[in-house]
This record gives C-alpha cells, structure tokens and sequence, in this order.
C-alpha cells in the first residue's frame, strides 16, 4: 500500500501524481494540470500509454522549475542555473514530442451537458 504525499517526491518516481493527498491544494492543482494538458492533447482516453506517461513527466519537470524558480526570488544563492537549464531543455523536448498544438476532439452534446454540471 502506497502512502499518500503532500508533494511530489524531488527526483521522477511512477505514479507520483496518483500517490499525492487529493485533498491538498498542490495535488488539485496538479491533477488540474494533468487534465487541462491531457485536454489539450484531445483527452485523456485518446492517449497511448506512452503520450500520458511523457504528460506526467513534463508535469513533474514544471513542478520543479517553480521550486528552482522559487529559490531564485527568495535564497538566490542556493539557485542552480545548471539544474535549471537542463530542466527546461528537457521539458521543453518532451513538450516539443506530445506537440504544441491543441488537439480537437468529437464531444457530443450529451457529453458537454454532463461535464457543465
């Protein structure tokens, strides 16, 4: 049995989104985040396994860019520009592999309506 977390442990671990406490507001904002990208991709159930899996990667590297970030603003010394950069080149390729581009998808009217309520 997996116990459930406040955060994202600091190094890529499977099914770190699903073991995180939904009743934080880090894990809300997060799994909001997997949705509106899986979204934009055309949804969450025309990905393969390997498209979802890259999606929880690139979440956890944009996780991490904000903690770097956060470092930069408040302890500007313990900021590493290496660490970051590398970071943002990855996330940036595997962006660049689920592609840029919003996906349409077919909704129904039946389907709209339910997910309005």
């Amino acid at each position: 049995m997996h116990t459930k977390t406040k955060a994202p442990d600091p190094t890529y671990t499977p099914n770190w989104l699903e073991r995180m406490d939904s009743r934080t507001a880090l894990a809300q904002q997060l799994r909001d985040r997997y949705h509106r990208m899986t979204s934009d991709l055309g949804g969450e159930a025309h990905l393969s396994y390997m498209q979802r899996s890259l999606v929880t990667r690139a979440l956890h590297l944009e996780y991490f860019l904000e903690l770097e970030e956060l470092k930069l603003r408040e302890t500007p010394d313990k900021f590493d520009s290496g660490k970051w950069t590398q970071a943002n080149n990855a996330l940036g390729g595997l962006l660049n592999k689920l592609g840029l581009e919003r996906q349409s998808r077919e909704v129904s009217l039946d389907a709209f309506v339910k997910a309005r309520k």
